[in-house]
């Protein structure tokens, strides 16, 4: 059961000096503010991970983001690419593209911290960051031929699956922590799990199989893969309210897959503005906890949710189940 804290708390501490604290943001939608770096930093976090969909090509969100002043990766999702990807975008496209490139803004910006098809390494905390496939859109259909070939020189699902593999064996660490704007498939068919499809016709893993295949390929050469974090899949289900969609997902290696897209993630209140974002506690290579919390305008935590919390015996854990 989601554990809901009330009245406003302390940040976070970590419980052993060699904890590392990850802040997952999920999907912005251009919800984004200089609260958002403060707070961050009040947090104390020692990384932060962001999962993609800034806005509709939004390169002023995107060059904040590229100025926060923390550990960071991030990887683009379908939104950052909203008016080049696809021949409806472009016909609706708000710029004229014969001047401008938004999309190559947003990456000019974000430089080394943009992780999709890479990897970034973090010595300090004995990891390293890869991405998946940037931009995606979610299943098993290869879309939008026409923007990766020529933006990436990717023509195909198997050499997208390709790209990924590589970024995992160039990594200088045995750890990995993946992050993908869409998660993998496996997950689940189900309309409610964390990459399921929650529009007609409902039902079906719209995950992708690219990042799927080189999770495995990484774990068979050897690779520790403790926190896989996405977004793109809303909690909001469309097709019903009586619940939300399923963020946690844990396999037989122990490895937790964290849909972190809680949106929208700034919320006003009567007397507040509240910010959300998942913090991940890592221990010993393996995730600890973790948590959803709203911090409010004076830095209190004003919400907690503990979405998981691995359990003290031996080789268990446990999902904390959410109620819509």
């Amino acid at each position: 059961m989601s554990q809901h804290l009330q009245s406003p708390s302390p940040p976070p501490i970590k419980k052993d000096p060699d904890d590392v604290l990850i802040a997952v943001v999920g999907d912005v939608h251009d919800q984004w503010d200089a609260h958002d770096a403060r707070l961050l930093h009040h947090l104390g976090v020692d990384l932060v991970l962001l999962v993609g969909d800034f806005g509709n090509e939004s390169v002023e969100v995107v060059r904040a983001i590229a100025r926060l002043d923390l550990p960071k990766a991030v990887i683009m999702g379908n939104h950052d690419a909203w008016y080049s990807a696809t021949e409806w975008g472009r016909r609706k496209c708000p710029y004229d593209r014969q001047q401008e490139d938004w999309v190559q803004q947003q990456l000019q910006a974000l430089g080394e911290t943009h992780v999709g098809y890479g990897c970034r390494d973090f010595a300090k905390l004995g990891l390293s960051v890869v991405g998946g496939r940037p931009f995606s859109w979610g299943g098993a259909e290869w879309k939008n031929e026409t923007f990766y070939r020529d933006r990436f020189g990717v023509t195909s699902m198997a050499e997208s699956t390709e790209r990924i593999v590589a970024a995992t064996a160039a990594a200088a660490h045995g750890t990995l922590v993946m992050i993908g704007h869409c998660g993998p498939a496996g997950l689940g068919h189900a309309p409610e799990d964390p990459c399921g499809r929650d529009w007609k016709p409902i039902g079906g893993d719209f995950g992708d199989p690219d990042l799927q295949e080189a999770i495995a390929q990484a774990r068979a050469n050897g690779k520790t893969i403790p926190l896989v974090a996405f977004g793109h899949m809303h909690h909001n289900l469309r097709h019903r309210r009586d619940q939300l969609r399923r963020s946690l997902h844990i396999d037989a290696a122990g490895t937790v897959y964290l849909n972190a897209a809680r949106v929208p993630r700034i919320v006003k209140t009567d007397t507040d503005c509240l910010h959300n974002v998942t913090l991940v506690t890592l221990r010993q290579e393996t995730v600890a906890e973790i948590q959803l919390v709203w911090i409010g305008q004076d830095m209190a935590i004003q919400s907690t949710e503990l979405l998981y919390r691995q359990a003290a015996s031996a080789n268990r854990s446990e999902a904390i189940a959410r109620k819509p």
